[in-house]
């Protein structure tokens, strides 16, 4: 049997994306974590001009809910962020920022070209490095809370065909191959 991989799921803020990823992929046993590409935690406001920005590393998912919470809970319930950031708090206590963070996974499914183009950016940048390979996937999900919902079955499927795979470095293409016919993508 195959040695079980570690996943990471990045979007630009891990509030949205990553995490729907990472709750299914937990709630399927697999060994996953979630970050943000994004130098900031933007969601959105009570107008297109005025989000809500939260810096990575001093706030956790309690402290937005709670804040937004006070400020309009009638807009963050309609607009879907009372129900996001509940589970969020579920699943980990904050927002973590992918370049603030050890690298200690196998694969990296990233759901946005620009978070894809970040984290490989950010890896050349970094000194050292274990040696192990290190496989970044993007998946292009547009940032709602419908896409995410689809999306995150995908990427499980995808996470499961590499951690079955017993050769997962040699096989890679086959894989993707394999996937991009099975779910369309």
């Amino acid at each position: 049997m195959a040695e079980a991989k570690r996943f990471a799921m990045v979007c630009a803020a891990n509030m949205n994306r990553s995490m729907e990823a990472h709750k299914v992929a937990l709630h399927a046993g697999l060994d996953v974590k979630s970050y943000g590409a994004g130098s900031r935690v933007k969601l959105p406001g009570a107008s297109r001009d005025n989000p809500n920005v939260f810096e990575f590393g001093r706030v956790t998912y309690q402290e937005i809910y709670d804040k937004l919470m006070a400020e309009d809970p009638k807009l963050y319930t309609r607009n879907g962020l009372k129900d996001m950031l509940e589970r969020n708090v579920a699943i980990k206590p904050a927002p973590q920022r992918w370049q603030d963070s050890e690298v200690d996974v196998d694969v990296v499914v990233c759901f946005e070209e620009r978070v894809f183009d970040n984290v490989v950016a950010d890896l050349k940048s970094r000194s050292g490095g274990s040696g192990e390979p290190l496989l970044v996937i993007n998946l292009d999900v547009v940032d709602s809370h419908d896409e995410a919902l689809v999306a995150a079955p995908h990427a499980l499927k995808l996470c499961e065909m590499i951690d079955a795979s017993e050769d997962w470095e040699c096989e890679c293409d086959e894989i993707m191959d394999k996937f991009a016919e099975e779910a369309g993508r």
